[in-house]
């Protein structure tokens, strides 16, 4: 199996990052994918993936940096992140966590600065030809309008909490939607996955967050309880949901079989 999105150079790793990846290994989990959500994450997850070699690195800036409470996001930091990208870009697996956030950021002057600094990340990604791993909440519409808007292909919509209507046309592009293990506590989630074919999921487990049950710490390992579940919904054996899964994330991320 492969989680293809986790924060786990979160503090919450911070006592047992080594115990976690070990029980991840022993769970059949072969690959971790680790955002970053901005330049200071961007460094720490470069120097993970350096230590860990079934880590696989994302460099991104989280649309959360431009929520109504936070500081303004500096033009200074936005032009480091895409200038480390640059730099990083041949030992990247991708380019995230990047997107848009309508929960946080209502106020339409925050939501104008996010959605032009997501932009530049998208067409980044397309110079470099890295995929994208993007972030979507209370925006999947308009997140999937602008990436078809700007011709990005090589998507993966992580946690997607929007209509199984607007995923369509995403993966109708070829976008991948990875499912986290919340998905035994969302009705939405299941909606998701009966409306979208296997070959347009992945895994996920967001940790430390989105786990099967709220406010416990989420871990790779739990990806597991991802694949059974789509299993269940699709009336499909547990070990062709992670066979075509991993597929489909080693397809995305260019990795070797």
């Amino acid at each position: 199996m492969i989680d293809c999105h986790t924060h786990l150079t979160d503090a919450a790793f911070d006592a047992d990052r080594d115990a976690v990846l070990q029980r991840a290994r022993a769970a059949g989990v072969e690959r971790i994918a680790v955002v970053g959500q901005d330049l200071a994450e961007n460094r720490a997850v470069l120097a993970a993936a350096g230590d860990h070699a079934e880590l696989l690195p994302f460099l991104g800036l989280h649309p959360d940096r431009f929520a109504d409470r936070a500081a303004p996001v500096s033009e200074a930091e936005q032009a480091a992140v895409l200038a480390l990208i640059r730099e990083q870009r041949l030992g990247l697996t991708g380019i995230g966590e990047v997107g848009l956030d309508y929960w946080v950021c209502q106020d339409e002057t925050r939501r104008a600065a996010q959605r032009e600094a997501f932009a530049a990340l998208v067409r980044l990604a397309l110079e470099v030809d890295l995929p994208l791993n993007v972030h979507s909440r209370s925006a999947g519409h308009h997140t999937i309008d602008l990436l078809l808007e700007l011709g990005a292909r090589r998507v993966l919509m992580h946690a997607f909490d929007g209509k199984a209507g607007h995923a369509l046309r995403g993966a109708e592009a070829g976008f991948l939607f990875s499912v986290p293990p919340s998905i035994v506590r969302s009705q939405q989630k299941r909606k998701l996955v009966r409306a979208l074919p296997l070959e347009a999921l992945a895994l996920e487990t967001d940790s430390p967050v989105l786990g099967p049950e709220p406010g416990v710490r989420n871990e790779p390992a739990n990806v597991a309880i991802s694949a059974a579940a789509i299993a269940e919904i699709k009336g499909l054996a547990e070990p062709e949901v992670r066979a075509v899964t991993a597929a489909n994330a080693r397809r995305l991320f260019r990795l070797p079989d």
